[in-house]
């Protein structure tokens, strides 16, 4: 296996080897100019963000500025938005579901380097894949960390950080994140804490 292969088979790897410095950099000229377009260039920004990334569905919204190592190692499914400053260190694989939402300054790190100093030390570092699924809200300044899954309909609470899975149909908060409670029916009719719906089509 080359440096390439191991980096994506989430085994130790060298990252300014076989290539992959030189992808890192073409990548890093695309997001430039993602982040550098104008407001009024949407068509431009809906072309370019499918460019990077490597996977989309029909309607993709992240605002810049964005980043992002590799662009090809990301996926994302239908409806998904991410807020200001989304950072991916998309070493590993990111897999994210459909109608996804991202609050600003959050940020996926697949990436990452041996605990003990030699083998830091020794340049080789890892990327494990961050799973996310459908109808999933994460909060700002949270933090999803390498290896994780978050199940289907999971709310993040804001500031999290994420080392473990989380289950499906949870509020999980905190550092390090931990499941609050369920999320159930009787939570359909608020939109915040106690705070009732004073519309009817929200259901």
């Amino acid at each position: 296996m080359n440096q390439k292969e191991r980096m994506l088979a989430n085994l130790p790897y060298r990252s300014w080897l076989d290539g992959l410095e030189e992808e890192r950099f073409e990548n890093k000229k695309k997001i430039f100019k993602y982040n550098n377009l104008p407001p009024e260039a949407k068509e431009e920004k809906d072309r370019l963000i499918r460019e990077i990334l490597g996977k989309t569905g029909d309607w993709i919204n992240i605002e810049a500025p964005f980043h992002c190592d590799y662009g090809y190692n990301i996926e994302v499914g239908q409806w998904f938005f991410a807020n200001y400053n989304f950072i991916v260190l998309d070493v590993g694989k990111v897999k994210i579901g459909d109608r996804v939402q991202i609050a600003p300054n959050v940020a996926i790190y697949t990436a990452g380097h041996p605990v003990h100093p030699d083998s830091r030390n020794s340049g080789y570092e890892y990327g494990i894949d961050v799973t996310i699924g459908n109808n999933v809200w994460i909060g700002g300044s949270s933090c999803i960390m390498p290896g994780v899954t978050i199940g289907d309909n999971v709310v993040i609470g804001a500031g999290s950080v994420v080392t473990k899975d989380i289950p499906a149909n949870v509020i999980a908060v905190g550092n390090p994140c931990r499941v609050l409670r369920e999320i159930t029916e009787a939570d359909r009719d608020y939109y915040f804490r106690d705070r009732k719906f004073d519309v009817d089509d929200y259901k």
